[in-house]
């Protein structure tokens, strides 16, 4: 077979390796593309964020759009330089430089420059790849690598976990690499959304029973970069039904009402982590009795945030947040 580039670097070679043992094929591999595009550039490839857009959802570039930082992006036809510049111009990285390299290693090789903001090459050639110097401008959507970004980074309706208690619960939670994430009662999918973005390999689905909900849970889970999040759309527990086993659960809304605890403890994995939240008395004996029955750490997080009082300033506290975490023996 003959392919170009390296063939396991988002080529043919891994789609080939899960029909044939390793041993039993000859691989040559050729530089990638990356590897090309950086040499034409002089970019050191360990200092470039290299993104495969080929057949991929371009919202996969969000997360990596920092200001002075360097991309190389597959594109997966013509269309894709334009349609990225408009991506950055919307972002509010429009004076980024777009350098479009077309057909490298071949006859028709060449490349062109422009800013995304100001982008009108035509008559593109199929194969490129899009090197990007990020040039943010003000207001431009940047995602901190940090847990519990700000609220109003999300579309929500106030069916929100706040910013300072989604930091806390991403850490409770605590990610590992290739894991699964339910979260149940999702309101507009922050927990779910930031638990991707930890790193690549990990998945979530967000349950939720508003359809108006769970269709601003799509959009923002786009407007972060991880589209692949999965939103069911229903009621916990027959919701839960059928979905792939989580090894951790996050619950935050619908928790007191019947059997959704049971539903959730029952899907875990073994080994698998389970966060709870409760703001309400109601959720909160639930935890309360969770908590006697089956242990793990019960935690009590307070915030206060200044407010205008007359003239001056005072603190304006937060409704507390009763938290129970628990692993599954």
């Amino acid at each position: 077979m003959l392919a170009s580039g390296d063939p396991f670097l988002y080529g043919v070679g891994a789609t080939l390796s899960r029909h044939v043992a390793a041993e039993e094929m000859h691989v040559i591999p050729a530089p990638s593309a990356f590897s090309l595009a950086a040499s034409r550039l002089g970019w050191p490839l360990q200092d470039v964020a290299t993104v495969s857009l080929h057949g991929r959802p371009l919202d996969l570039i969000r997360p990596h759009l920092h200001p002075g930082r360097r991309i190389i992006a597959l594109t997966s036809d013509e269309k894709g330089p334009g349609e990225l510049a408009a991506l950055l111009a919307a972002a509010g990285f429009g004076q980024s430089r777009l350098t479009v390299l077309e057909a490298l290693g071949g006859s028709r090789e060449r490349q062109r420059r422009t800013t995304a903001a100001d982008f009108d090459l035509a008559e593109i050639d199929p194969l490129n790849v899009c090197a990007l110097d990020l040039a943010a401008g003000e207001g431009a959507r940047i995602l901190p690598f940090s847990a519990g970004l700000e609220d109003a980074l999300f579309e929500h309706d106030g069916q929100i976990t706040k910013r300072e208690i989604r930091a806390v619960t991403l850490s409770a939670l605590a990610p590992r690499h290739g894991e699964l994430l339910w979260d149940i009662g999702a309101g507009a999918g922050s927990i779910g959304i930031e638990w991707m973005l930890a790193d690549p390999s990990l998945k979530a689905i967000a349950i939720e029973q508003s359809p108006e909900r769970a269709a601003r849970i799509a959009r923002n889970a786009s407007a972060f970069g991880v589209p692949h999040l999965a939103v069911v759309e229903g009621s916990a527990p027959d919701a839960l039904r059928g979905l792939p086993e989580p090894d951790a659960i996050f619950l935050g809304g619908g928790g007191s009402e019947p059997d959704v605890m049971d539903g959730a403890i029952a899907a875990l994995k073994r080994g698998g982590r389970l966060v709870a939240n409760a703001v309400t008395l109601e959720m909160e004996a639930v935890l309360l009795s969770e908590y006697t029955k089956r242990g793990g750490s019960l935690t009590r997080i307070d915030i206060s945030r200044t407010e205008p009082l007359g003239g001056m300033r005072g603190w304006r506290p937060a409704m507390p947040v009763t938290q129970w975490r628990w692993t599954k023996g």
